[in-house]
This record gives C-alpha cells, structure tokens and sequence, in this order.
C-alpha cells in the first residue's frame, strides 16, 4: 500500500511510500491518504499526526506519467479526478482536528511543498529541499500553493520561491519560518514523534486545535478556498502546454 498508518499511543504516523517516484503523489495515493487521514480524525485517542515519506525523502510532487496525461488530455475526467483528489489531500491535512507535524528529509518538491505547508508545523532534515518548482516545468502552481507559502513564509519568500525558482535548504528553512527545526537527518522523525507525543490529553488538543483553526481562518482563506482558487489557472497551463 502506498499509505500506511501505525498510531503510537495517541500519536498516529502516516507514511507515504512510494520509493520508486520518492513518494510522488498519484490520484489513488492522494485518496488514500485523504481515507487514512479521516480514519486518524475519527479516533478520539489520537492527539496528533505525523506525515513522513518511506525511503528518505518526503514527497517529489505530482507523479510525473499523472502531469503527463494532464498535458496531452488537460480535459480528461480521469485526470481532473486526480488532480482534484490531489488538492484534496491538502485541505484534508490542513483542516485536521489534531495537530499535524511534517517529518521532511529528502525533497519537498511541488505538490509534495504543498502538503508539507498543509501541515502546522515542519520538522526538516539539514539537507532537506523545498522547492516551488512549477515553472521550472511550465506549470502555474496549484492546490493553493500561493496561499499556503504566504501564510508560512509571507510574501518576499513566496515570490523568491515560486516566481523566481529559489530552492530553499539548511537553517534557512527554520529563518523562514518553512520549519519549526534543520536537524540532522537521522534526528528529524524521532524529534518529530517526540514533538506529537507531548499531546498527553487528545480531547483537550481537539477542542484546543477547532479554537487554532477557527482563528487562523479569520485572517487567512480557508484551505478548501485556496486550494480551489488556482485549479483553473493550473488547468489553462497544461491545456497551453498540449497545444504547444
């Protein structure tokens, strides 16, 4: 199974694990982790959520033979579902009743940027890369990724990441406010289990966390509106790619 979920005492570790892409997401891989997601949701035991990648790395965006139907059949409702059950993970993640925390070793790349943002905090390797990557491939970036750079890292960051293609690595992820810690490799899933497993009181982190989401949507764009806000744009870009 591309998703797996092991639940440590009140923390639940959800791991994507795709090797052979470096966990690059498919439309049925974002549709599992969308169902593992409400399965940890529904637990009341469970105080907080752990997202890790298998094979050290985090996630390496859209699965490319997915972006490549989207180019050559940018209409086709198969590769529409996909897409949306993409963007779906994101909200999903990102409008958890617990806190969720991203272990990032390897790249964060695209689509896999954008799930790693959905999480509330971050948790990254020294050597870990985060990368926009979208117009390096000639795509306008989706599922919200504007959005969901701006409220991590504001604006300049968002411009230097997406528009101009900066790769972000080291203690510059933790200066801009894209991880809560760089620590070395071997460090980042044990911090980031140990981090989640300080949730001592699941109930009293629910209600906390409904409190953290209600305020956060009262100056930001709720995560299904931002991600729904650049669909259209990214679905123009791989038509104007087919015609090419």
């Amino acid at each position: 199974m591309p998703i797996s979920l092991d639940v440590l005492d009140a923390v639940a570790v959800v791991t994507i694990d795709e090797p052979a892409t470096r966990n690059a997401l498919t439309g049925d891989s974002a549709r599992a982790l969308v169902a593992c997601l409400d399965e940890v949701a529904a637990r009341a035991d469970t105080g907080a959520v752990v997202i890790r990648g298998g094979g050290g790395q985090f996630c390496s965006g859209g699965d490319r033979r997915l972006l490549a139907a989207a180019r050559e059949h940018p209409c086709d409702p198969e590769v529409t579902a996909s897409l949306s059950a993409i963007y779906d993970s994101f909200v999903k993640l990102a409008s958890m009743p617990v806190p969720t925390i991203a272990a990032i070793r390897g790249s964060a790349v695209g689509a896999g940027l954008n799930l790693a943002l959905a999480a509330d905090v971050r948790i990254a390797a020294r050597d870990a890369r985060m990368l926009s990557g979208f117009l390096r491939i000639g795509l306008h970036p989706g599922g919200g990724h504007f959005s969901l750079l701006d409220r991590v890292a504001g604006p300049q960051a968002t411009v230097a990441m997406t528009l101009l293609g900066e790769e972000i690595t080291g203690q510059r992820l933790v200066e801009l406010g894209l991880a809560w810690e760089a620590l070395e490799d071997d460090q980042v899933e044990p911090r980031a289990i140990e981090l989640a497993a300080q949730v001592s009181d699941p109930e009293l982190a629910r209600e906390a966390t409904a409190s953290f989401r209600a305020q956060a949507q009262s100056r930001q764009l709720p995560a299904a509106v931002a991600v729904r806000a650049e669909q259209a744009a990214q679905m123009w870009s791989f038509a104007r790619s087919s015609i090419r």
